[in-house]
């Protein structure tokens, strides 16, 4: 700052100068009205000498500083010239100086005007006011204007006549303050240290070096674009600002706070990284600006890039995918431990990895302090889920667990197998590139088939509290439309929605969208063929774990099955299963009578674990209403209720002595 006040004590004595100047040839200068009225005397003064203006001749700027200081920075930056520093340091020294304000409204000879003028600021730099070059160092497209440091007020006014502001943002980075404007604080950060990411930063970073800007950076779902990005910037010696682009397009008028937060970046010596670019894809006119900063520009975006969105054509960059090993040692860093599995089959950015991790320490501080533990690290992740998805298909939290589910050990086996690819897929599929080519995404999909009340649906549930995630269910009312296209609009919706949530998506009754193409005979065929076909595309470039429920597997397209990671096929279960099925779905509190036969209802009753469910509710309805334990006779009336839903006739062969309870 001292460098900065130097220079203003140069202006000092340009301004002391020039008001002698002016009271030596002002015969009124002690006039206590001066300003406030032109007398007879000086409109003749003014018509007999209309071109003697009595500025002194400006004395030569002190000697340049060592490049250090805030305002040689922001000459630099900003590539100013001598004069747009001389003219931007006559308009900052009233913020500096109250005793500027008189000096300048002396000189304006108005006294209400307490800024300098275009012409006072122009006749302080020794510049003759009709001087074409000097005068666009303050037209809106000069370099102090276009770029926030000065602001050009009163446009109503002959130019000479205007205002010269210096915004207040400028003046504190000057003096010191490092704070982003007000305007910006929810828009515009630092970036964060993210750790080693795995990414190559250093030929971007060589590419920055060199110039290049703008650069589009298009990452998956979960990746790490913004920090490679500041990574990179940090390798050509700058910091980085990240900018939020779906908060920017919120605004009603965003375009002055694009070139604020450019007028910060530069200031700071710092590069722009600005994310997401979809939330800009129907504001063109701001990626435009955004790419026409004068810093180095970063766009992040999961979208192609359109070369409708800039008039200069940006290094289009791979940011790639964190491998496991990379995604661990993020964890750790954030957690300051080795994570464990619970975390293993979520995919999050380092922004969301640490805000889960903020997040779980303050329920671990919730719950008594301490280190956080799985829990607690689960309901940070979870808290990172958008809601997106919520509209287009029910969460369910996940509230059974291995030791709910009555299956086969084979089937159970399967289970297990599904819920380690999820786990692993990040080490499989990434580090290992164990599914290369054709723009396949690290999805793992399953299907699960049997019969109605076999356990897809709880098995679907188990899997995703396994893994810790939400179970999204898709409700088919809102995907299948009458209207051609529109299904696969719906769809579209979904699976976007779901590959940035972490969450296992469930198509119940998936025959009904993922059906059969046919031989086409009309139209109707044509276009349902066209929505399979979208599916089968759809489904390679899906990133996230979906399970899709039918019962009529005969139905599914078998185009869909080679795309499918496992099968798993849940028969009807066996008497001893059925037995274990009656135990659970009682439960461990619903009072008992002393005459419930359970291994009779097992071996005679040949349901699913759904129905034997409903039963078991039904029983339980019959015991509350009664008053007393739930009896034989409440389990028999109960199944017979469930035979009828089912079609099935109560026959002795199947009740024996219960018979007479069905009824």
């Amino acid at each position: 700052m001292d460098y900065l006040l130097t220079r203003l004590a140069t202006v000092e004595a340009r301004v002391r100068a020039a008001v002698e100047a002016r009271r030596g040839s002002d015969p009124e200068a002690d006039d206590p009205f001066r300003g406030l009225y032109l007398s007879d005397d000086t409109v003749r003064r003014i018509l007999d000498a209309p071109d003697q203006v009595p500025w002194p001749d400006p004395s030569p700027p002190d000697a340049p500083g060592d490049g250090g200081s805030r305002l040689e920075r922001l000459e630099a930056g900003f590539g100013l010239l001598p004069l747009d520093v001389e003219l931007l340091l006559i308009a900052l020294a009233p913020d500096l100086d109250r005793r500027f304000e008189q000096l300048y409204g002396y000189l304006n000879d108005d006294v209400t005007r307490r800024r300098p003028t275009a012409g006072l600021a122009l006749g302080l730099c020794g510049v003759p006011a009709a001087s074409a070059p000097a005068r666009a160092r303050l037209s809106a497209d000069g370099p102090l204007c276009v770029r926030g440091l000065l602001l050009v007020e009163e446009q109503e006014r002959p130019f000479l006549g205007r205002s010269l502001r210096v915004p207040d943002r400028v003046a504190a980075h000057l003096l010191g303050d490092d704070a982003v404007a007000p305007e910006l604080a929810d828009l515009l950060r630092p970036a964060e240290a993210a750790g080693d990411t795995g990414l190559p930063s250093a030929p971007l970073a060589g590419a920055l070096r060199s110039g290049v800007s703008p650069v589009y950076l298009r990452e998956p779902a979960g990746g790490a674009a913004a920090e490679l990005a500041a990574e990179a910037l940090g390798g050509a010696g700058r910091g980085a600002f990240v900018l939020d682009l779906d908060r920017l397009a919120r605004h009603s008028d965003p375009a002055p706070l694009v070139r604020a937060a450019g007028r910060e970046a530069a200031m700071a010596g710092a590069g722009l990284i600005a994310a997401p670019v979809e939330a800009l894809a129907q504001r063109t006119e701001l990626l435009r600006a955004l790419a026409a900063l004068p810093v180095p520009v970063l766009l992040a975006g999961q979208a192609g890039w359109d070369p409708e969105w800039s008039d200069r054509t940006p290094l289009l960059v791979d940011a790639g995918r964190l491998g496991a090993a990379a995604r661990t040692a993020l964890w750790a860093s954030v957690l300051g431990s080795a994570p464990g599995e619970a975390v293993a089959a979520f995919v999050l950015s380092p922004r969301q990895m640490r805000r889960a991790a903020a997040t779980a320490r303050q329920q671990a501080a919730l719950a008594g302090g301490g280190v956080p533990g799985d829990a607690e690290l689960l309901h940070g992740v979870r808290a990172q889920n958008t809601s997106g998805l919520e509209r287009l298909a029910r969460r369910i939290q996940p509230g059974v667990g291995w030791g709910d589910l009555v299956l086969p050990p084979a089937v159970l086996g399967q289970l297990g197998e599904l819920a380690a690819r999820a786990r692993h897929r990040d080490l499989v599929l990434g580090d290992w590139a164990m599914r290369p080519g054709g723009g396949r995404g690290r999805g793992v999909m399953a299907l699960f088939a049997g019969d109605s009340g076999t356990g897809k649906t709880m098995s679907a549930e188990v899997i995703a509290g396994e893994l810790g995630l939400d179970l999204y269910t898709v409700d088919l009312a809102t995907v299948v439309d009458k209207y051609v296209g529109e299904t696969e609009k719906n769809l579209e919706r979904i699976f976007t929605e779901a590959a940035g949530v972490n969450g296992v998506l469930l198509f119940d009754e998936a025959d009904a969208v993922f059906g059969k193409r046919s031989e086409v005979k009309d139209a109707h065929d044509r276009y349902a063929n066209v929505e399979s076909a979208y599916l089968l595309q759809r489904m390679e470039t899906f990133d996230g774990l979906a399970v899709l429920a039918t019962n009529l597997r005969a139905n599914l397209d078998e185009a869909f099955t080679r795309r499918l990671d496992l099968v798993v096929d849940f028969p009807l279960p066996d008497a001893e299963q059925r037995l274990a099925l009656w135990d659970r779905c009682l439960g461990p509190r619903l009072p008992r009578g002393d005459d419930l036969d359970l291994p009779f209802c097992a071996r005679s009753f040949e349901l699913a674990g759904g129905d034997i469910r409903s039963a078991a509710v039904t029983a339980a309805y019959l015991a509350a209403d009664a008053g007393r334990p739930v009896t034989m006779a409440d389990l028999v009336a109960a199944v017979a209720r469930e035979y009828r839903k089912l079609g099935r006739l109560c026959l002795e062969s199947e009740f024996g002595p219960y018979l007479r309870l069905a009824w």
